[in-house]
């Protein structure tokens, strides 16, 4: 598990704006219940501070990242919002794993055909995000070293 006395996460949460009171909040619960540090937006970045410079030291001090990959984030990525930017870091790492929830990665393929490379999890797959929440855990948790 990461230290989070020092900043450190186990994730960092890519996600929709539009999504951040959703599904990405939901992912989020369902994580930390389960015993892994996220990086969270909605979490981590106080009023009156630099929204992107706070991702920046984000996505620096967590081992891997996900992308939760929902119809609004399609939206964003065509936009070029800040998920785009967080999308764009994270693909430049080994450390991204997508998470497909209310789409497919055939849907993900047409918008994101390197995101959709990425071995992932969907959620019509595995039924609920409570059970790729379950998955993540067991991954991050047990392939602690794996994921440095």
């Amino acid at each position: 598990m990461a230290d989070t006395s020092t900043g450190q996460r186990d994730l960092f949460l890519c996600h929709a704006w539009d999504d951040r009171k959703g599904a990405a909040l939901d992912l989020h619960n369902l994580l930390i219940g389960l015993d892994v540090t996220v990086w969270f937006s909605e979490m981590d970045v106080p009023l009156g501070t630099s929204l992107i410079r706070k991702i920046d030291k984000g996505l620096a001090r967590s081992r891997a990242g996900i992308v939760l990959v929902t119809p609004a984030l399609f939206q964003s990525l065509n936009s070029d919002g800040i998920a785009s930017q967080e999308l764009s870091a994270l693909l430049a790492t080994d450390r991204v794993i997508p998470i497909v929830h209310g789409t497919t990665f055939d849907e993900l393929r047409k918008v994101s055909p390197l995101l959709a490379a990425r071995s992932g999890l969907t959620t019509s797959d595995y039924g609920s995000l409570d059970e790729v929440a379950t998955k993540l855990a067991d991954t991050v948790l047990l392939d602690e070293d794996q994921l440095v």
